[in-house]
């Protein structure tokens, strides 16, 4: 039977505008997300920064600032998707952050084990305890808040229409750039983040369906970084914790102004963990086709 050409533009148009609206819908749903995580954690980070001088107020005041970000992610996400946000759901969270946290440290401490073998780094004096600990509730709230827009939101949202591979690539590189910001950063050292970090917090996203192993797995590498060994964190010029430490040599071992983040150890370590979380991801069903493609596979199937 022939669709007479008038029936089939109108219905051509009417898929048009409900495309349209769709796309509208999804515009705001995103604003209004990503303005709801980015402000509570604009506001966390404002009240970490006004605890300065008490180590024992930033660090209880870091986690608060962390747990209302949860709060408000939790929240926006059941408002605008309609759904129970099982991302950062409280079952579990405890142990997938706890092995995040150690496989962090222990990332950090190879591939500072690998510069100090190499001459380019040394611990020049001890630090402070207490100022390790105040240190760690900024790092919290810091990599919670990242977490939530960048796995959570940015990742998340990109993967439902293009796929993991798409999402990948895309929060990589803007977890990248974000870093352009810091007083010492460079291109190197952005293009080394986006590969070492923003490529395997995805890919521990995509193995786990979790944000919790992320979070752990960017708070163990940070607190390593700045409160125990003392170096740079993205050029971001931390104040150092349980040493003073200080690299030097090439910056391609070393990392130079930017931190060990910008070494070719980091990067190397990084890609390694990020092909074994792609992995685990493709053993446990967890990579998922864009929209197009999953729409093409199912037609071919039903034929």
């Amino acid at each position: 039977m022939t669709i007479p050409r008038r029936r089939f533009s109108s219905v051509r148009g009417s898929r048009g505008a409900l495309a349209g609206e769709h796309l509208r819908g999804l515009v705001v749903r995103v604003l209004k997300q990503i303005g709801v995580v980015v402000g509570a954690a604009v506001v966390g980070s404002l009240a970490v920064g006004a605890a300065e001088g008490s180590w024992i107020l930033a660090l209880v005041v870091g986690a608060a600032a962390a747990a209302f970000a949860l709060f408000a992610y939790s929240w926006v996400v059941r408002k605008t998707e309609d759904r129970v946000p099982v991302e950062v759901a409280l079952a579990g969270s405890g142990s997938a952050t706890a092995r995040g946290l150690l496989i962090g440290v222990l990332m950090f401490g190879a591939v500072i084990a690998a510069i100090a073998l190499g001459g380019g780094y040394e611990f020049k004096d001890t630090g402070s305890v207490t100022v390790a600990l105040g240190l760690l509730g900024l790092l919290t709230v810091g990599a919670v808040a990242e977490e939530l827009v960048f796995r959570g939101l940015l990742f998340r949202l990109v993967e439902e229409r293009g796929g993991t591979w798409v999402a990948l690539a895309v929060s990589s590189v803007a977890f990248g750039a974000v870093h352009l910001a810091n007083p010492d950063a460079t291109l190197w050292g952005v293009v080394a983040i986006a590969i070492e970090a923003g490529a395997m917090l995805g890919a521990a996203y995509a193995a786990t369906r979790t944000l919790w192993l992320p979070i752990g797995l960017h708070l163990g590498w940070n607190f390593a970084a700045a409160g125990i060994f003392g170096t740079e964190v993205s050029g971001s010029d931390m104040t150092q914790g349980l040493l003073h430490g200080v690299t030097s040599g090439p910056v391609i071992l070393s990392g130079g102004d930017f931190g060990p983040e910008g070494s070719i150890y980091a990067v190397l370590a990084g890609s390694v963990l990020t092909v074994v979380f792609l992995l685990l991801a493709h053993r446990r069903g967890r990579i998922m086709p864009s929209r197009r493609r999953a729409a093409k596979v199912t037609a071919t199937a039903s034929v």
